[in-house]
């Protein structure tokens, strides 16, 4: 009887640790965090694995770019066990002879200043009484805290190296204007820079000269995306196709380090009507690269990235297609062995981009209204190429006037929703290993109109950056 009780006695004691356990286990789904120097709202979601929107939501925070140090965060949703790596804290050796002042040299940002000095953005940004830390300049001199060292100078690629046709990592860009910006976008994670040529018919290779220097002067790789003249395809295509594809080759022998040929050719504005389909620009695409490569096998030739559009229901007629049943007729024609990279455009979400339905627009099921499903189509068409971004970019009329008709759609996305969504694209993008460049739309546009291009601007109107700071985490140089 004793040995029975002493055996009931145990279960009823193991019965109430698992209780406990459990209820250590169930209180541990929200865990707290407190914010450390160096951290922003971006950087510890992704710790944790929780969306900047919950945390922000269970924190009452309204401005993600506004947190502090030592703040304390809970985290809702996680599992109560270690968060991923964080930052490792470094004690700065103190040294005599330490300079107590750094002069900003071109193509610094406050990032690359606090890496060099083992320290962070927000210490030399009180340091300094600096409210912005996307805008710094050259020649500012800026206090150092006390006991801060350099790091070892940066390394630079030798100007001019051409990258790999296919091979490489993830890489970010953004469509430029001007070059107004090279240190914010070097802050965002930027390593390219993508203008567009048109070309009239006629004139030399040296058109793009200036483009090319301008990357280069301000160490970015440079894409050219060239287009062409549409009505001078109409009266003999083979002929033109030749003709362009031999500007194109002398285009390479400049050392651009990408070419994208043509820029959405599956709709009436870029190509003539009654002629638009797949395999017509796919005999394009064919002879531009042989001429490419023949002039520089290093040039990275990316094809023309069609309009995203479902306008046609998904068929082709005589003033455009659908890009899904394009891209097939471009596979169907032999595109994928003239082609290092399948161009793709993104430039209509309202929505995060983790998100494949919810869209309340009409037609909310179609491909084209999402991030990921854009991909899947893109990568499924081509399943041997990689994919490359040539514009991708999220609408936001905040500091402008209202949208112009026929842009009402993005009337709701605020610029915060830019950086933010942004910056979840490219960290789906670059662990997706599909994706080789994200070219972001735009950097600096200005023109608001009928075409409201300054609305994707990640420049603002008040010159703040807030997507430099989310895509710089993403890249890790924030």
């Amino acid at each position: 009887m004793r040995r029975f009780i002493l055996v009931i006695s145990l279960l009823a004691l193991l019965l109430m640790m698992g209780t406990t356990v459990l209820a250590q286990q169930t209180a541990a789904a929200e865990v707290s965090h407190t914010v450390q120097p160096g951290e922003n709202l971006f950087r510890i979601s992704l710790r944790y694995g929780v969306s900047m929107a919950a945390i922000a939501a269970r924190n009452g925070i309204s401005n993600y770019n506004l947190i502090y140090v030592n703040q304390v965060l809970i985290i809702p949703g996680t599992t109560g066990g270690n968060p991923g790596p964080g930052p490792v804290p470094t004690t700065p050796p103190s040294q005599p002879g330490t300079p107590a002042t750094y002069t900003v040299q071109r193509g610094d940002t406050l990032g690359s200043i606090a890496r060099r000095f083992n320290t962070t953005v927000q210490v030399l940004a009180s340091l300094n009484s600096i409210a912005n830390v996307n805008l710094i300049r050259v020649g500012q001199v800026l206090k150092l805290p006390g006991g801060t060292v350099p790091g070892p100078q940066p390394t630079q690629a030798p100007v001019g190296t051409p990258s790999s046709p296919v091979a490489g990592g993830f890489e970010l860009g953004g469509h430029v204007f001007s070059f107004s910006y090279p240190a914010q976008m070097r802050g965002a994670g930027m390593t390219w820079a993508k203008t567009q040529i048109r070309w009239d018919g006629s004139a030399p290779a040296s058109i793009v000269q200036g483009s090319i220097d301008a990357a280069r002067s301000n160490g970015f790789k440079i894409m050219l995306s060239i287009v062409g003249n549409p009505s001078q395809i109409a009266g003999n295509p083979t002929q033109y196709y030749q003709s362009f594809a031999n500007f194109l080759g002398a285009v390479a022998r400049l050392n651009p380090d990408a070419i994208e040929v043509w820029n959405e050719p599956n709709i009436d504005r870029e190509w003539p009507v009654g002629q638009i389909n797949g395999a017509n620009y796919a005999a394009m695409l064919s002879a531009s690269y042989s001429a490419i490569k023949a002039a520089n096998p290093n040039v990275l030739v990316v094809s023309g990235a069609p309009a995203p559009t479902g306008f046609f229901g998904g068929k082709c007629a005589n003033n455009g297609c659908d890009d899904d049943i394009f891209l097939r007729q471009m596979a169907q024609a032999g595109a994928a062995n003239a082609m290092d990279c399948v161009g793709i455009h993104y430039n209509e979400g309202i929505l995060s981009p983790s998100q494949t339905s919810g869209d309340p627009r009409g037609n909310p099921n179609h491909y084209t209204r999402y991030y990921q499903t854009m991909v899947n189509l893109y990568a499924s068409v081509f399943p041997s190429k990689p994919l490359c971004f040539t514009e991708i970019g999220y609408l936001s009329s905040e500091g402008y006037a209202p949208l112009p008709p026929g842009w009402e759609w993005a009337a709701n996305v605020k610029a915060q929703d830019q950086a933010v969504w942004l910056a979840e694209a490219a960290t789906l993008a670059k662990n997706s290993r599909r994706v080789r460049l994200f070219i972001v739309w735009n950097v600096d546009a200005t023109t608001y109109g009928a075409d409201p291009q300054a609305g994707y601007a990640i420049i603002r109107p008040n010159n703040t950056c807030n997507a430099c700071s989310t895509l710089g985490a993403v890249m890790g140089v924030q």
